[in-house]
Formats: structure tokens, sequence, C-alpha cells
């Protein structure tokens, strides 16, 4: 089934509220990582608000959905989502990377509502979700693990050992999404480490291979509506992202993976984004 269009517009305007509480969370705090975070923001929003059968009321249950941030330095747009979603108070994001705070500078399951596993080392939650998944099939459950990936982030060897592993498995219910916006900490991804045939490697992986828009909410649920049909194998969606996406000076460069906000940068980006200032 498709999206509808009043669906559609829901999700547009809340990745827009993230976007702003984001830059002005970041802002205050002046540090962080904008770039990330902006880049993952429509995936992360379908899933919470869309897709996954995950939230507060069914937290404790085995059943649940299970969605995992492997690149755990897109923390913030986690966070906003589970805020949004009801599993602490949206005014908790003003304790972002604070000492004490449970809200850290990467994802942490012992401490935070609604994280399902701390990440922040890239490539460490791949097979973490590889094992959830396999835990729940085991165990009879119908539920879904969605394991979100960056593109630097599968520069990382053991991404590809869990990924023969899923593949031997036959792992269906493991949907892996790679934020592909083509730009890491250091540059782009041609320029430190070329990722080379990315859908041809999946493919030799023994991945189904689904490409979709990734700042369009539509074209990400309908993806994951073609990887939910495909059985006795593992599916990944290359998410065709921006870094940065929504403000302008950031989009596409690798100066903001994690450079703080200063005055000028935030009430332009605010005023691309129309919040306050």
């Amino acid at each position: 089934m498709s999206m509808t269009p009043e669906k559609k517009k829901e999700l547009d305007q809340l990745c827009l509220k993230f976007r702003q509480i984001l830059i002005e969370t970041l802002h205050d705090i002046q540090t962080g990582h904008p770039g990330g975070s902006l880049s993952v923001m429509e995936i992360l929003t379908d899933l919470f608000f869309n897709d996954a059968n995950i939230s507060p009321e069914n937290a404790g249950s085995p059943d649940r959905d299970k969605i995992i941030l492997c690149k755990g330095h897109a923390a913030p747009a986690l966070y906003l989502n589970l805020a949004e979603k009801g599993f602490f108070p949206m005014e908790e994001m003003k304790t972002l990377r604070q000492i004490n705070s449970r809200l850290q500078g990467h994802p942490c399951s012992k401490d935070t509502p609604g994280v399902e596993v701390s990440s922040g080392p890239l490539g460490a939650g791949y097979p973490v979700a590889l094992g959830i998944s396999l835990a729940d099939r085991m165990d009879g459950r119908d539920s879904y693990t969605y394991a979100i990936l960056g593109d630097g982030e599968i520069q990382e060897g053991v991404v590809w050992e869990a990924a023969e592993n899923a593949n031997k498995q036959k792992v269906d219910h493991l949907i892996t999404i790679v934020d592909w916006n083509g730009v890491q900490l250091d540059g782009t991804n041609e320029e430190i480490m070329p990722l080379g045939d990315l859908q041809g490697k999946w493919k030799a992986f023994g991945y189904n291979v689904i490409e979709c828009d990734g700042h369009d909410v539509a074209s990400v649920s309908a993806a994951i509506a073609e990887a939910k049909q495909t059985k006795g194998q593992p599916t990944v969606i290359l998410a065709h992202t921006v870094k940065g996406k929504g403000v302008s000076f950031m989009e596409g460069k690798s100066a903001w993976h994690g450079k703080a906000i200063d005055d000028a940068s935030y009430e332009q980006a605010m005023k691309e984004l129309g919040g306050a200032q």
C-alpha cells in the first residue's frame, strides 16, 4: 500500500521540525554531528512514525521491531524521533552530550529509553543487528530488525563479515538501510576509500538490493514494503541522500560532519528552515 498524501505531509512536517530543533540544539551546545544527522532524518522518521512497530508502550515486548542506528554519531536524529515518540521529553534534548545526560554523543542502550544497541565504533552495530534478527527468528517471532549504516561505515571489514553470515543464514527479517550520502568525516567516499560498485558488492554477498530516494519518506516506505516481500535472503536498501540535507551551505560538505555551528551559520540555517531566530 502506497503512502497517502496526508501521511507524507505529516512526516515531512516532522522532518522539518526535527531539523529546526537539531540546528538549535547543536548551536546551543557547540558540539555534535549535524551533517550525518540531517542526511538520515527521513529514514529514521519513516521508520518510527510509519513502518516500524515500536513505541514506548511495546518497548518491553520481545515482539517489537528493532531500529539500530549503527552510524551512532547521528544520535541527535535518533533522539529527536524517540522524544517525539514519547520515550522521553523533547525538553531533554537540551542536555545532549552533557555530563550525566542520558543523551550522549553516541547512543547508549544502558541509560537511554528506546535505544536498542549502544553504537559508535563504526561497523560494530551491524553484527549485533544480525544477532538480534537471528534470535527473533529462533524464538518464532515475526518482528523486523532495521539496521542503518553510513556509507563511510561500510568501509569497515566487520560489516562484510556480518553480511556473509546474514546471507548464509538467509535472514529475511533483517532490513539494512545504507545512508548513501557520498561524504564521510574527512572528505568524499571517492577521496577517502572508493566504494566502487556498491550495488554489485551487496549482490555478490547474496543480498536483495533496492535503491530509493532517502529524502522522500514515500520512497523509503515503498522500499521497505518491497524488502518485506523478499523471502529467503537479506535485503539492503541503498538510500540516496545528501549530507547536511536541508541547509544549503552544509549540503555535501565533509566539514560539517562534526563541526560546531557558529552564530552566523545558525542564523542562516534557521532562516532556510523557517525556524525561529
